[in-house]
């Protein structure tokens, strides 16, 4: 299997490639056959920079086969003009082509984990509407409030302090005998109002007390 660091820019030849296809999308690795509807593929750019970084290459089918590009220039111009108008802040990435068959070509997108997280789709220029993504194994989520809160704090590198108290005590012990829990689970089992257990949680992620889980519905967390 390949070894992709996600933070690496060497070029990619033809038989690596073929090596991250054959093995599939994964939480570094995205594929797109073409270039429809770019203001949802720019949500993947966002969830590379947001968590660890990852690769997006267009013009693998989605049945792994490589078909490369019939007019690269008009795909990557599109691309770069969905990045420019729909993503916020500017992500870093770089861009590589690739000729795979003719004269078809493949472009390889290299999102670099951001120091600058999170970063939004935005589609509308309204900034109540702007949405945040996360890769979580190979697909890309919205990101819930919390870890919007956590990703923030991630990029302010804070030193989180924090009382441990009876709701920090009932929280671990729930998950010294549950494998996770969530906002909701944690607010009735403490008898505290969600946002007091969403702030809770967000602050012992920052601390690295426990972890977060991001999901499309809810997010679960867990022991360090």
């Amino acid at each position: 299997m390949v070894d992709y660091q996600p933070t690496q820019q060497s070029k990619i030849d033809l038989r690596v490639l073929k090596e991250l296809v054959r093995h599939g999308e994964n939480k570094f690795v995205e594929f797109k056959l073409k270039t429809n509807h770019p203001e949802k593929i720019v949500r993947e750019m966002v969830a590379f920079a947001n968590t660890d970084g990852g690769k997006l290459i267009v013009g693998i089918g989605d049945d792994k086969s490589i078909k490369g590009l019939k007019f690269p220039d008009e795909d990557e111009y599109i691309l770069q003009k969905a990045i420019e108008k729909y993503i916020y802040p500017a992500i870093d990435y770089h861009l590589e082509r690739l000729i795979v068959e003719g004269e078809r070509e493949v472009l390889i997108y290299d999102i670099q984990k951001s120091p600058f997280k999170p970063h939004y789709v935005d589609l509308d220029g309204i900034a109540e509407n702007r949405r945040a993504y996360v890769r979580v194994a190979d697909r890309s989520v919205q990101a819930s409030k919390e870890m919007r809160e956590i990703l923030k704090g991630e990029r302010k590198g804070l030193n989180i302090k924090f009382n441990y108290g009876e709701k920090e005590r009932i929280l671990m012990k729930y998950l010294a005998e549950n494998p996770t829990i969530t906002v909701d689970t944690y607010a009735s089992i403490a008898n505290i109002p969600r946002k007091v257990a969403s702030r809770t949680l967000i602050v012992l992620v920052l601390a690295n007390v426990i972890k977060v889980q991001p999901h499309e519905v809810q997010d679960f967390f867990v022991a360090a």
